[in-house]
Parts: C-alpha cells; structure tokens; sequence
C-alpha cells in the first residue's frame, strides 16, 4: 500500500513580524500541479494456474502538516502525474509507496515576473496571499483525491478478500485437480493397458470370426453329410434288422456247431488214443527190438562181390566167400552166410528212405513210450552218418529227422490241448568213464559224473547239463556242439574214428489239461564206437587201450542181448557203463531199434561177418511188450 503525501487542511496564517528571509523561505515552487484527476489504482494481476493472485490493498494518501518556521509555509502537493508514477511503481514492485519531494522553484513574484525587491513586503504578502489560495485549492483537491483514494481502497480490500477466498477456493480446486490428476494417471495406465487388450481381443475376435466362418462352412459339410448318413442309417437299420435276423440263424448254427465240435474233439480225442494203441500194436507185431541191416557204398564206386542183396526181399542178405580147396585136389568152393532182419538197406538207399521205415517208431515217443536207436558196426562202417548225416537236408541223418519230426507233431497235438516240454543232454562213454559232450566250462574244472537209478526204475547222470529245448534248431546246435567235444583219432581203418559211444537223450512230458491226461517218455539216440580186432586196426598204446575198452562194452552189450534172449533171471547191466545206461532200452519199458552198419570191401569181411551174427543176436531177443508211461 502506497502512501500519498497529504497537506494539512489547516490554513496556516502569516505574521506580519515575518522576515523577508523566512518569506523568501516559503515561496511557493515554480511548478504547479495541474488539476487533480480522479485516481485509478493500477494493480499487476497475474494469473497463475487459472487463479488471479490477491490484487494488494492501497492505502489513501496521507496528509502531513505543513510547518511554518516564520513566514507561513504550505507544503507543496505532488502533481497528479508524479502520484500516479508512484502507486504504479510501488504496486508493481509489491512494495509501500513513498511520497516524492517536489521540485523547488526560483523565486519569483507574484506577477511571475523578477524577484521582489526586499523591501517590498507588501508585494511579496500578496504573492504568498495568492500562493496559499493556490496551495488551499490544491489540498482541497487532493482531499477529494484521498477520500476517492479511501473509498477506492474499500472496494479494492473488499475486492482482494473475495480475491483471497477464490484463491484458497481455486487452491482447494487445485489440490482436488491434482488428486483427480493423480487418479486419473493411474486410469490413463489403464486405459492404455485395456487398449492393448482391446487390440489384442479384435485381432482375437477377427481370428475367431474368420474360424466360426470355417466352423459355419464346416457345419453346412456336417450337415449335409449327416442328411446322406440319415439316409444311409435307414438303409443300414433294415440291413441290421436282416442281418440280426441271419445272426440268431448262425448263432443257433454255431451252437450246434459247437456242440458238433465238442463231440467231434471227443471223437478224435478216442480216435488219438485208438490210433496210439493200434500204432503200439503194430510195433509189437513188428518186434519191440528190431534189426536194421545197412550197406554202405564202395568208396570208388561199384558194387562188392561178397554181398548180395535179393531184389525182391528187402530183409535179407547174403555173404559170399570162396574157399580154396586145401588138398588141391578139388575146385574152389563158395561158402554162403544167409542172415535176414526186418529191413536191409542197400548201397543206393537214401536217408529219407531209411528214416521213414523208424518214423512211425519216433511217433511213438509222443505217444508215452520209451524208444531206443543204437548204431552199430566195425570203424567206417557209417554209423555217424546214419545217425547224424551231412550238413544238407537231403543228407540229414536220424537224430535230426527225428527232432524234427517229433516237435512238427506235438504242433499238431497242441490244437488237441496237449503241452509239451522237451529236455535234452549228451553224453560220452569214453574209456569207461562219462564225458558231458554239451559242458561249456573249462576242462580242468570238468565235474564227475555217475549212472543212479531212482525208485521208479528211471536211469539218470550226476552233474550231466539237462538243457530245455523248444525248436529243431536249438537241438541242431547242440549236436553240433556234441560233434566238437566228442573223442576221435586216427586208426588204420578211419582217418577220423570215433573212439567213444555218444548218447542223445530226449526226455519229452506231455500234458493234457481238458482231459487229465499226462506222459513222460525218452527218446534214445546211441552211436556205437567202432568194433574191430585189434590185428585189423593195428592199435597200439592210446588207440590200443581205447580199442580195449570199446570192445569189452560191446561184449558186455552182446551178454546183455544174450541173456535177454536166453530170459536168464539175471541180466548183468552193471558189467559196463553202457549197458548200464541203456538198461531202460533194453529190457526195460522200452521199444528198441539196432541198426548194423557194414563195410562193403572184401578186407573188410570178418568184421562184417562178426557183425552180422552179433545183430541175428540182438534181433533174436525178446524183451516184452512195452506200455506207455502215462499218469
């Protein structure tokens, strides 16, 4: 607020006593103040975020006294431009408004014209006189000036109060502004955050729409083809209605189809059994031990002179030998041996061909009876190739046609419910002594073995390898595996003679739930070692005392056969290892097959006759009818 200087509105009167310096003194100034205007307060408003700021309060002018000091005195009121320039200065400035000192004028007269002379006071009274009525004209005006001052600034307090409670109004605004900035910040956040989304769910709702435009296309394809299934589901209902119709039809007719089967697996199952007795009846009508003759070919080719074979009977054969007379006197005479078994296999006869003369005698271990085949004859006689053969089928010997014919068979039996399990072992009588032929272990480590028969007359080996077989091809490896471990040398009569007797076992157990029915059978494949006279083979030391042995098992084997055939009480099987083993073969409950192999050269002809007389033997013996070990 800007203060305003104000003269007294006393008049102050002069003494006549004055000096002329103190008139000199108080002389009014040369410069006088024009007509007062009316006073405008001129107020800097700024507005600051939307507000106006509070307009500050001017104050009236005030009036000073004016002092004499002698003469009387009028203090000079500033102009109205000079008081003007003050209150807008001070009010820009924010500051009070400080009254300014008027100009000093020269002294002059009243005429305005030279200064006086001294002496004339009463010019200079007059001056004065006309001066204070200047000076009394002028404070009147300026008290117009400060009470219209007065007045204007009640209305601009008035004014700046209201201005101060729209300000503190505008600043309540403000702070709620803010706070709505604030919110409305964090829903600009927002807003962006559901714009991405909205983004987001029109790109979804454009993709849904271009898929429910192909789900529409697709459900206009479905139902179409749900009208041509509707048409297609009549068709089939009636189709279905003929085809339940024919199914009860077929049901009864399996029905009865069933029963048929039933009653024809009856039938078959008596037939199977009808056919194993008949089958066993035809054996024991062909012997329960029988004698196969076999004639190997000459090794250069040809046919032997000392061995005839009739065309017509194929169970008998003749050895021819020419005796030189001993006095000379008569002509050289020929000296026949007629022997006859049940079946004579010459020079040209194929190993199918003598395989399918035992076939039916290997059928017969399916059927629960044991069966033993034994070859036998001098060294290179071919009793391993009858038994074993070649590595091509067609030159497959007995052993293996045999397996094969056994496991194809229980195939077939297994459609009657029969389960079958087949355990198979080799073993070597070397020396008098057991070799397992299937021990995979070192030779060192080899364990000891021995011949025990159980309570039920069963003849088994200690520590021998009992291995389950379930293919042809299993037991193929095995003999195989045989071939490698078995003894061989050399003698004079076979590069590569067998210097043992080689025992395949097959032990078979048949099962048959549905009719409670079981059997255990074995299946018995023995190659001989080779016989000959010690002068034929020339042994010495080893071979000498292995040719030892050999025979002496096969003398035993010829006692054995002898007392069999003889029906001794007592038949001595303990006399060998050999005989020992075969017992249950032999004269036991068994069915039994010898085959006699011979060499067809002349050199070879004392063996083959001792040969054949030790088979007229064998094939003279009878054990008794066989049956079958069923449970």
């Amino acid at each position: 607020m800007s203060r305003l200087p104000v003269s007294a509105s006393k008049r102050v009167l002069l003494t006549s006593s004055s000096s002329s310096e103190n008139g000199q003194d108080f002389a009014p100034a040369q410069k006088i103040r024009k007509d007062p205007e009316p006073f405008k307060p001129h107020a800097a408003a700024t507005i600051i975020s939307g507000r106006r700021p509070p307009v500050a309060a001017t104050r009236a002018p005030i009036s000073r006294p004016v002092r004499g000091v002698g003469a009387a005195t009028v203090a000079g009121v500033p102009s109205r431009g000079v008081l003007k320039q003050s209150i807008a200065s001070t009010a820009a400035k924010g500051g009070n408004v400080k009254p300014t000192a008027a100009p000093t004028a020269p002294k002059t007269g009243a005429g305005g014209g030279t200064k006086r002379h001294a002496w004339d006071f009463k010019g200079k009274v007059s001056d004065m006189e006309g001066k204070i009525r200047n000076y009394q004209t002028k404070v009147k005006t300026t008290n117009q000036e400060n009470e219209e001052l007065r007045g204007t600034m009640a209305q601009t307090q008035s004014r700046v109060s209201e201005m101060e409670k729209k300000l503190e109004k505008q600043t309540r605004q403000i702070s709620e502004y803010e706070a709505e900035l604030q919110a409305l910040s964090g829903v600009r956040d927002e807003l962006e955050t559901v714009s991405s989304d909205k983004c987001t769910l029109e790109k979804e709702l454009s993709s849904l729409e271009s898929k429910y435009k192909v789900v529409e296309t697709l459900r206009d394809s479905q139902e179409t083809e749900l009208q041509t299934l509707k048409m297609k589901l009549s068709v089939q209902e009636s189709t279905m209605a003929r085809l339940q119709a024919a199914l009860r039809d077929s049901e009864e007719e399996v029905r009865s189809l069933k029963d048929t089967v039933v009653q024809q697996k009856d039938e078959l199952h008596a037939g199977e059994m009808e056919r194993r007795q008949l089958h066993n009846a035809i054996q024991e009508l062909k012997g329960n031990i029988r004698v196969f003759c076999r004639v190997r070919p000459l090794v250069e080719g040809g046919l032997s002179k000392h061995i005839q074979l009739s065309p017509s009977d194929n169970k008998t054969i003749t050895l021819a030998k020419t005796e030189e007379s001993h006095t000379g006197k008569a002509a050289d005479t020929q000296k026949n041996y007629n022997f006859s078994f049940d079946r004579v296999f010459g020079p040209q006869s194929l190993q199918q061909e003598v395989f399918e003369e035992i076939s039916l005698l290997v059928q017969s271990a399916l059927d629960g009876y044991n069966v033993c085949c034994f070859a036998y004859g001098q060294t290179g006689s071919g009793k391993t190739y009858t038994m074993e053969g070649g590595e091509y089928d067609e030159c497959r010997g007995v052993i293996p046609r045999a397996v094969k014919q056994i496991f194809r068979a229980a195939e077939k039996l297994g459609a009657q419910g029969w389960e079958f399990t087949f355990t198979a072992s080799f073993v070597e009588i070397y020396n008098e002594g057991l070799r397992d032929l299937l021990y995979s272990g070192k030779a060192s480590k080899r364990p000891e073995h021995e011949i025990r028969k159980s309570a039920n007359n069963e003849v088994t080996i200690t520590n021998l390898t009992y291995q389950r077989v379930c293919s042809e091809d299993q037991v193929l490896h095995l003999i195989m595996l045989a071939n490698q471990n078995r003894s061989t040398a050399q003698t004079a009569q076979n590069d590569r003679s067998s210097r043992s007797h080689s025992v395949f076992q097959l032990d078979i157990e048949g099962v048959n739930a549905g009719r409670d029915v079981k059997c255990k059978s074995t299946l018995c494949m023995v190659d001989l070692a080779g016989s000959e006279r010690m002068l034929k083979s020339q042994s010495q030391g080893e071979r000498f005392k292995e040719m030892t042995a050999i025979n002496g098992s096969l003398s035993n084997l010829g006692i054995v056969i002898t007392a069999l055939a003889n029906k001794e009480s007592y038949v001595p099987y303990r006399n060998s290892k050999l005989t020992y083993l075969l017992q249950g073969c032999l004269g036991g409950n068994s069915k039994t097959l010898m085959f006699v192999n011979i060499a067809p050269e002349t050199d070879s002809f004392g063996e083959t006759l001792n040969s054949l007389r030790f088979a007229s033997k064998v094939n003279d013996c009878v054990i008794g009818t066989a049956s079958a070990n069923r449970k």
